[in-house]
């Protein structure tokens, strides 16, 4: 039975579900152990915990839920795990991070190694402000404890009882989503350096009117999440390699991402939408980073 949730990292996405969590009805806690100003104030802001050590939040926590960019998710899973070789406690550990299946595949392992028990699984949509848009795929052998949430606002969708097919399924997704915002960022400062872009944007307000219109209203909000994306973007590479498929369409978004990353938006936080600018500033702001490169 579920009592407690504990949330590694409370960044964006992480105080969003640990908020989410708390007002149907869980504590939820988290360790800030090294984290940043911005995250203790996103922590403060959902009403999470903070417990001072690992041991003390794997004591008090049911289940974990990991939530952070890629990069971190290997020394965070380790970091569980060497807290559970020092106390006696059962508890479940919920990678959700946008990792590789055969990645995952290696988190599940020191965390059963540990004494743990492990859920593979991933999240698709935005943070879960509006009920019905996130959605919280999972897989493993054992789910009972993690199917749970979905009494407590989330909505989690059983895959089976493999270890990575949650994260496999986020891999193949994203590729679409932010694959393609890599891919319209890309053409339209191609298009911006080579003189046509007013007859460009005629013409997709023409024959591809759905997809300017998600260009408009999704790019602009992208520069701060680049530096994110691009290690989701090596994932979704890893994963596709690992199938005997070609990882470069995928390592080209990582590098448009490493691009846009190198950008003042870049350094931007999510919340601050007055500042971002249209898609037409963006696409010259990032034609004139390239001309000066």
């Amino acid at each position: 039975m579920l009592n407690t949730i504990g949330i590694l990292s409370p960044g964006d996405m992480g105080h969003t579900v640990g908020d989410v969590l708390r007002q149907n009805g869980l504590r939820v806690i988290t360790c800030l152990d090294g984290r940043s100003q911005r995250t203790r104030q996103l922590t403060e802001k959902a009403g999470i915990v903070d417990v001072p050590t690992y041991p003390q939040f794997v004591t008090e926590a049911d289940l974990i839920l990991s939530i952070m960019v890629p990069a971190q998710a290997m020394s965070a899973t380790s970091a569980i795990a060497e807290a559970l070789q020092q106390v006696d406690t059962t508890l479940t550990y919920a990678d959700c991070n946008a990792i590789a299946p055969q990645t995952v595949r290696q988190l599940g392992d020191i965390i059963t190694a540990a004494g743990g028990m492990f859920v593979d699984a991933s999240i698709i949509g935005p943070p879960p402000r509006t009920p019905g848009a996130t959605r919280f795929y999972a897989s493993g052998p054992q789910l009972d404890l993690f199917s749970e949430l979905n009494n407590y606002g989330l909505d989690v969708r059983a895959l089976g009882a493999e270890i990575g097919l949650a994260s496999a399924i986020k891999m193949c997704y994203a590729s679409l989503t932010k694959g393609l915002t890599a891919l319209c960022t890309e053409l339209l400062t191609a298009a911006s350096v080579l003189g046509i872009s007013e007859a460009l944007t005629a013409e997709f307000q023409l024959s591809q009117s759905a997809l300017f219109e998600r260009m408009e209203k999704g790019l602009p909000s992208m520069p701060p999440k680049a530096r994110r994306w691009i290690g989701e973007m090596e994932e979704i590479s890893a994963t596709f390699a690992h199938v005997g498929l070609t990882p470069n369409i995928l390592t080209g978004a990582a590098d448009m991402y490493r691009f846009v990353g190198e950008t003042h938006l870049a350094d931007l936080p999510p919340e601050a939408h007055d500042e971002f600018p249209n898609l037409a500033g963006l696409i010259e702001i990032l034609a004139k980073n390239l001309k000066s490169a």
